[in-house]
């Protein structure tokens, strides 16, 4: 009898327990059934395939668009001992003739292909001479233009349903909102498929987010607090910044390297190669580095600009802590941000109906932002998720400097109701200070109670004041018609209740005198000096091993199993084997190595 995948599970991968639902999507799979499934990153998606792929006859096809994820993890199933190769641009065609033969003769269990190269009749013909167990498609958002990452090439994959009916199909993605997943199932033709959504918190990740006043010195401070000799990714908005900040790093001490799209393609690879291949790399790039980027020991990702909205923002810090121990997703924000941002969306060429998409989008990133409450309610909010007060974030470790906002936010949103809902930002502004141009006088807006009632607050304040209400969702963005404010029920609610609000204080105000902050806890603790030592020790022997054979030093175990072997102190193999993380095919490689030096 073929192993139950429960017992795949610890056998091949070492884990004891499935999480979360990763079971009940793995049966449903290996029913034959169709899934969509919703997963935070390092919530455990690719076992979610992967273990039906051990588990059934034939082939996984897994479709993604990143060559560096399909490298990865072909490269982590073979030292598990799994039969798994990658088909893509940066492989030789005799490594490719290769794998077709392989193919051919039913000896791979998956294969990793690009959605380009899978749709080519070629391939699709490869494919139908071939036993398929399933397919999985990764990064399903892409087939969204709602989504943040929208590749037309994508929309071809609904193709697999009608040349392919007999065969399951499991839509993976980390990131999509209400509307995206509405267009996932659409576009994949996923109709009949069960919808699995694991939710979008990653509570070891503390979020901070801070004004920009120095933000060079702001951001060496914070690496030097929290992370000397760790892994971290960077996000600058140029291609020039990276350099610069790179370059000024490594002055400052640091293994930094610039990563980004206008680079010589060998340097890229060669820098990219020391991120993955080392254990205390920072690399400083534009958005076109980490997708597909499955580290699991990244400390930090901080950004040194806001990106363009909530999605990309929670894409790119959930590359932080993807083995569970706690990270910081820290980012400094200017109003040139936003202004080079808007302009970015105003001279593209997207439809007017896109760019107010994108607008509101960007308006619910600035107004996390500013919020004065925990970060991560307002993320999940977003995602249709929720939670209580975090006690992870700045906000909930260091309560910002706030005011009474509660008679300003009457106003805003009296004002919102008095010109029927119908209005943006800036002319609710114009009514609230009184200024009555033509366009104002056109709706005889200059004679309604609210004209003329907000002037003890600036322009720019007004409008920290709106978007912090459309964050705290008194207020919502009409996306639908031409971008105006809508009340929401909570906002009805605060004007029938007469409720009170706080909020913070416009940023460009500088607050008075200077208050203890409390740090959140960034490093695993590690009981004393000789658990630290044999840290030390382990993560040396492991990336002694990972040079020879050339692969990342989390392939052959993660930080968290070398943390368990030093707490748990195993003294026979068998002991060993309990340690999670270890499988049959590590054991039989390095457990007698790892058992060694943990009895030292």
């Amino acid at each position: 009898m073929s192993p139950t995948p429960k017992k795949l599970l610890k056998k091949i991968f070492g884990y004891g327990e499935f999480r979360g639902e990763q079971e009940k999507i793995i049966d449903r799979v290996i029913a034959g059934k169709n899934a969509f499934v919703l997963m935070p990153t390092g919530g455990g998606k690719s076992l979610c395939y992967q273990i039906p792929a051990l588990y059934l006859d034939g082939v996984a096809i897994v479709i993604s668009p990143l060559i560096a994820l399909m490298q990865d993890q072909v490269s982590a199933l073979n030292q598990l001992g799994v039969s798994a190769a990658a088909i893509n641009s940066n492989i030789d065609f005799r490594e490719i003739l290769e794998t077709k033969n392989l193919l051919a003769e039913n000896k791979l269990d998956l294969l990793y292909v690009a959605p380009e190269r899978l749709l080519t009749e070629e391939f699709i013909e490869l494919l139908s001479r071939t036993k398929i167990s399933l397919f999985a498609i990764d990064e399903a958002h892409c087939v969204s233009q709602w989504g943040h990452d929208f590749r037309p090439v994508y929309t071809g994959l609904k193709v697999l349903a009608e040349i392919f009916p007999q065969v399951p199909r499991i839509a993976l993605t980390a990131t999509a909102d209400a509307a995206t997943r509405k267009d996932i199932i659409a576009g994949l033709a996923l109709e009949d498929a069960e919808i699995f959504i694991a939710g979008f918190d990653r509570p070891n990740i503390n979020y901070t987010i801070t004004p920009r006043q120095n933000g060079r010195k702001q951001l060496l401070d914070f690496i030097r607090a929290n992370h000397a000799g760790h892994n971290g990714i960077i996000y600058c908005l140029s291609r020039k910044n990276t350099e610069e900040v790179a370059g000024w790093l490594k002055e400052e001490g640091f293994n930094a390297f610039a990563y980004h799209a206008g680079m010589d393609a060998k340097l890229r690879q060669k820098n990219q190669e020391k991120f993955l291949l080392r254990d205390d790399v920072i690399m400083v790039a534009t958005i076109a580095f980490g997708m597909g980027i499955d580290k699991p020991d990244v400390r930090f990702v901080a950004h040194l600009n806001v990106p363009k909205n909530i999605e990309s923002y929670y894409q790119e810090t959930g590359r932080a802590g993807r083995d569970g121990l706690p990270a910081n997703a820290w980012m400094s924000f200017g109003l040139n941000d936003i202004a080079v941002q808007r302009n970015f969306i105003e001279e593209s060429d997207a439809g007017e109906n896109q760019k107010r998409i994108e607008r509101q989008k960007l308006n619910s990133l600035i107004g996390l932002c500013e919020a004065s409450t925990c970060r991560r309610q307002i993320l999940l909010e977003y995602f249709g998720d929720s939670s209580g007060s975090c006690g992870n974030c700045d906000n909930c470790l260091n309560a910002p400097e706030t005011f009474d906002a509660t008679i300003a936010a009457q106003k805003a949103i009296s004002c919102v109701h008095r010109t029927e809902q119908r209005f943006g930002v800036g002319y609710l502004i114009d009514i609230l200070l009184g200024i009555a141009d033509e366009r104002v006088k056109n709706f005889n807006h200059h004679k309604i109670s609210t004209f003329g009632i907000g002037k003890e607050f600036s322009k720019v304040e007004w409008n920290s004041i709106f978007r912090q209400l459309v964050a705290m969702n008194l207020l919502k963005v009409d996306i639908s018609g031409f971008g105006g404010l809508k009340i929401t029920e909570s906002g009805r609610e605060f004007l029938q209740q007469k409720k009170t609000i706080q909020l913070r204080k416009h940023s460009g105000k500088k607050s008075g005198g200077k208050k203890e902050e409390k740090k959140s806890k960034v490093i695993f603790e590690l009981g004393d000096e000789s658990e630290n030592e044999l840290f030390v020790k382990l993560k040396a022997r492991r990336l002694e091993i990972a040079r020879e054979q050339n692969v990342p030093p989390y392939v052959v175990f993660h930080d968290k199993t070398l943390i368990e072997m030093i707490k748990s102190r195993p003294q026979s193999l068998d002991d060993l084997t309990k340690i999670s993380g270890v499988g049959e095919g590590k054991m039989k490689k390095y457990g007698k190595i790892f058992l060694e030096l943990v009895r030292e």
